[in-house]
């Protein structure tokens, strides 16, 4: 049976924080394609997503095998990982993401992107730590909101919806959502399908399958195990998010933080306007 819905991109959409009985995940994903059709099963799913994906792994990667299944549906939701590398560049980003989304649409398909919260304020990272990564975020949903404009994709904004601050929304380890985020997050996209007239079915329910997470249970997995996804996230960035912190330091005492800020505003802008350039997207850049 050709598959409906496609899912493309990280830990997020593979479904981490909303496990299933035997083992796995389940999450967003498929919890959306059950109120696609008129009933469930109608739109089946097929996930590419894993955990750790960057931007560049779903352009190189998942793509090609996405195209290969020409679905009706397709969700791109990439870039958290791509902030947490020492080698981040928001031009690769937008490259892959306009790659991802470009393809899949000149196919037929419908793309569902989302903007995301930044992963330090959800880990609460002190200020120093916290304001690079936030900076990266924001030059990633930029170009995910001009992307997704451009090609007359369905987004949500989750960074700024109002459930991202509710604390039962999210799974102890504060960067993936719990079972109740998913069934939110999918809801949210049934809802944009919905004014499109592109879903047939009812909304994903807010039942919940399984308990909530507990503070006491995210304070023992922040003062355990958290400490150490950390480190093994970051293996990679941890030298280089230090040099950050420091920099930020620097700026901040001679009170010229806004110029970090202007110069991330002005590569996200060039990285924007590189597609707009011969073998790119049109213009996008505004």
């Amino acid at each position: 049976m050709t598959p409906g819905f496609v899912a493309l991109g990280d830990s997020l959409t593979e479904g981490l924080g909303d496990p299933v009985a035997g083992g796995g995940w389940r999450g967003w994903a498929a919890l959306l394609a059950d109120g696609l059709g008129q009933r469930p099963g109608d739109v089946p799913l097929v996930n590419l997503a894993r955990s750790g994906a960057l931007a560049a792994d779903v352009a190189g990667e998942q793509l090609p095998q996405a195209r290969a299944l020409a679905p009706r549906f397709a969700s791109v939701l990439v870039g958290a990982n791509d902030t947490l590398r020492a080698a981040f560049a928001i031009d690769r980003v937008a490259a892959a993401l306009d790659q991802a989304h470009g393809t899949l649409s000149a196919g037929g398909t419908v793309v569902l992107t989302a903007c995301l919260p930044d992963p330090g304020r959800m880990l609460g990272l002190p200020a120093p730590l916290a304001r690079p990564l936030a900076r990266r975020m924001r030059a990633v949903n930029t170009v995910v909101h001009a992307v997704s404009a451009h090609y007359g994709g369905v987004h949500l904004h989750l960074a700024d919806h109002p459930w991202v601050a509710d604390r039962t929304t999210w799974s102890v380890d504060r960067l993936h959502p719990s079972e109740r985020g998913h069934r939110l997050l999918a809801r949210g996209f049934h809802a944009a399908l919905t004014a499109r007239g592109l879903a047939c079915g009812p909304p994903p329910p807010l039942t919940l399958d399984g308990p909530p997470p507990t503070r006491i249970g995210s304070l023992v997995w922040m003062a355990t195990r958290g400490t150490r996804w950390v480190a093994d996230r970051c293996t990679d960035l941890l030298p280089g998010l230090l040099a950050l912190a420091a920099r930020e330091c620097r700026y901040g005492v001679a009170g010229s933080g806004r110029l970090l800020d202007a110069a991330a505003e002005r590569a996200t802008r060039s990285a924007l306007a590189a597609l707009s350039e011969p073998g790119g997207a049109a213009t996008m850049a505004g």
